[in-house]
């Protein structure tokens, strides 16, 4: 029987998005397995998560920078997660920019999940960028991880209306609904072979 899809799961928060993929794998859903989550942060739920669900679960310093990971840093990550032998790293809300080293050690088997309908509103806070440039639909992306910033070919988006009742914190609670339904199927979709990339285009075959 083939080994199982291999995921790598890199988080600095709850964990949120990691959860909805770990429940849709129990659930038959996703045909792969978590190999290792590594985060930047010693406290952050998703590593609690993690080895709530006996999967092995790693903080890794980041170095001396705020939004990136240093060299050293960046090369314990790749270290841990090419010995965890991944086929796929799932950004699931990890904080830091990735560059060069880490970008080429695992070329275009890096996803990430961003809440707004790139390329409207990349970077922080895009829930709040819609609100404030009042428009009436997001949503949310996934997408592959290259070297910009939320500038990766798109996988997958699904919409959001705005509400006129709506506050930041509203708006990005139903985004996060949406990612948890969408992230799941982008990722399953990968493991089972079932997209290709053409230039900027990912194509999902029937």
């Amino acid at each position: 029987m083939r080994n199982l899809f291999r995921l790598g799961v890199l988080g600095s928060g709850k964990g949120s998005n990691f959860v909805a993929i770990a429940d849709a794998i129990a659930a038959g859903k996703i045909p792969a397995e978590v190999a290792i989550v590594l985060s930047d942060v010693a406290d952050a739920g998703i590593l609690t998560h993690a080895r709530d669900r006996k999967i092995p679960a790693q903080f890794v310093p980041p170095g001396k920078f705020r939004t990136k990971l240093d060299e050293e840093a960046e090369r314990a990550f790749v270290e841990q997660l090419q010995a965890a032998k991944v086929d796929l790293i799932v950004l699931a809300g990890f904080m830091r920019v990735l560059k060069g080293d880490f970008l080429r050690a695992f070329e275009g088997r890096i996803v990430n999940v961003h809440p707004s309908l790139l390329p409207s509103f990349p970077g922080l806070a895009a829930w709040k960028q819609a609100l404030d440039q009042g428009v009436k639909v997001t949503g949310c992306t996934v997408h592959f991880v290259d070297a910009g910033v939320d500038s990766g070919a798109i996988i997958g988006q699904q919409t959001v209306p705005v509400l006129d009742h709506d506050t930041a914190e509203s708006l990005h609670q139903r985004i996060h609904a949406v990612e948890h339904e969408l992230y799941p199927k982008c990722v399953a979709a990968i493991a089972r072979g079932e997209i290709s990339v053409q230039g900027r285009r990912v194509i999902w075959k029937k």
